[in-house]
């Protein structure tokens, strides 16, 4: 098969389409023939060297797909080969085939195209496990998603205003706050403009948002998520855009009764990523199978072009970015 490698740490330039061995399904996996994959920002930092996969994952780059499945390993049950799939991965995303716990696949939603869906399982499963298994967003609550345009944040706001919530959102431009109020957005703030702590001051009457959900981690991110939540709110940090480290105002968390706390997703093990993946299938599939939620695609690129993929998750874009195979 071929498979996107990376020559050494840097650039989009040292992605390259490569020829590599068949990956081997083992006990309890499947083997899928990769129909599209998502471009997530783990991919980038993996490329940069800053992101290395965990031990015993592909080395290459992916971290969810769709496609059919082309073999069953050892002790699996529920799976048929030719089955169209979408599946959360570890990595190899970005190859012909690729080897998956059958724990972390889904089937292809009915009304989502088999390209499309690949486009679902990592954000879904981002926005399921941390805004709603560990933060426990609740029907109307308020949720403030830091980012609201991109692959995530779009889906925050659908699965969120599924259950009922209200949603709040930043986001850096015109366009991307009203494409936002279009999937449902009740409060938009652009960060360029706004204070976001002012703003959900002002939208709540000073009460706050209940769940923050936070890519950007630490800098002066921290100390304002934590001003900006509601009385026992509670802060879910995914990621590390601005920065590792930040200053925690505990007298402020304390007076708030507010909880912090921060995941991984890659990391988990197959058990928790399965328990995941086993809520996304009953709690968010029937709302995408019911049109309430969908999949945002930006754009769709061939795989080989995955270096163009990486060069477009710089640029302004809204959603997803996705690589087809051939």
């Amino acid at each position: 098969m071929h498979a996107i490698t990376v020559s050494e740490p840097g650039g989009p330039e040292k992605l390259n389409w490569t020829e590599v061995p068949d990956p081997v399904p083992g006990p309890g996996e499947v083997l899928v023939d990769v129909a599209a994959t998502g471009v997530n920002r783990a991919d980038i930092m993996q490329r940069q060297g800053a992101y290395p996969a965990p031990p015993g994952a592909s080395p290459y780059l992916g971290l969810e797909c769709s496609g059919r499945v082309a073999t069953l390993g050892p002790e699996v049950s529920g799976w048929a080969v030719g089955d169209e799939v979408c599946a959360l991965l570890t990595g190899g995303g970005y190859a012909e085939k690729v080897a998956v716990p059958a724990g972390q696949l889904l089937p292809v939603p009915k009304g989502v195209g088999l390209v499309q869906a690949a486009a679902l399982p990592e954000v879904v499963c981002t926005v399921w496990s941390n805004v709603f298994m560990v933060a426990h967003l609740h029907p109307g609550e308020l949720l403030l998603v830091q980012g609201g345009a991109g692959g995530i944040g779009t889906m925050a706001i659908q699965v969120a205003k599924g259950i009922g919530a209200r949603v709040a959102v930043t986001a850096g431009s015109r366009a991307k706050l009203d494409f936002c109020a279009e999937l449902g957005a009740d409060i938009l703030i652009n960060y360029h403009e706004q204070d976001f702590v002012t703003a959900i001051e002002r939208a709540t009457d000073g009460a706050g948002a209940d769940v923050i959900l936070d890519n950007m981690g630490g800098g002066e991110y921290l100390d304002r998520n934590v001003r900006a939540l509601a009385a026992g709110g509670r802060l879910a940090i995914i990621g590390l855009q601005g920065g590792t480290k930040g200053e925690l105002d505990i007298a402020a968390l304390l007076m708030k009764e507010g909880t912090v706390t921060a995941t991984s997703l890659r990391a988990r093990p197959p058990k928790e990523k399965a328990a995941i993946v086993a809520g996304v299938r009953e709690h968010v599939w029937p709302l995408i199978e019911s049109g309430k939620v969908r999949p945002v695609i930006d754009q769709e690129l061939p795989m080989r072009d995955a270096a163009e993929a990486h060069r477009a998750m710089d640029s302004s874009h809204i959603g997803k970015v996705l690589l087809t195979a051939p």
